[in-house]
């Protein structure tokens, strides 16, 4: 059930007409997926996650994304991979149940629209955690959707 409350879409991260960057977010984790350029080798990319800072490039050249982060992560339960062209970073944020509008800092924001929306699937996923007898794929709001990180007294750690 569970899975039926996952990302439907990523969203693209889009700078000067191009498209960096993809990502999605869950309870969790964002993350962040980039399109490989052909004819590097795997191990020439590299990927160096810092709390609130992320660096992605290629071996000896200027990075390709060096930038804030929205929010800090945790570090030590993030990582990236590399599959099928595509590297795929994965970031544990460190305030489980916190929504983000943008990986990157004050760039790429997501609308108010789709931030609801986000909000609104985040805090379903909340449920379906908690409730995990009970299928919320169905379930809709109506108006303002609560905070899924501070709603009744904020997210379990147990």
């Amino acid at each position: 059930m569970a899975e039926k409350l996952a990302p439907e879409k990523r969203h693209d991260f889009i700078h000067n007409g191009q498209k960096v960057f993809e990502w999605d977010q869950t309870l969790e984790e964002v993350n962040m997926y980039i399109t490989l350029p052909p004819n590097v080798h795997p191990k020439a990319f590299h990927c160096k996650i810092q709390s609130k800072h992320i660096e992605v490039g290629i071996k000896g050249n200027p990075p390709y994304l060096n930038h804030d982060l929205s929010s800090p992560v945790k570090t030590d339960c993030s990582f990236w991979t590399l599959e099928d062209d595509i590297m795929h970073i994965t970031l544990q944020k460190r305030e489980k149940g916190q929504t983000w509008a943008s990986p990157i800092l004050g760039q790429g924001q997501l609308d108010p629209y789709a931030t609801d929306i986000e909000q609104k699937r985040l805090m379903l996923q909340r449920f379906q955690e908690e409730n995990p007898g009970f299928d919320f794929s169905q379930a809709q709001f109506t108006g303002n959707c609560p905070d899924p990180r501070s709603f009744m007294g904020g997210i379990r750690s147990d």
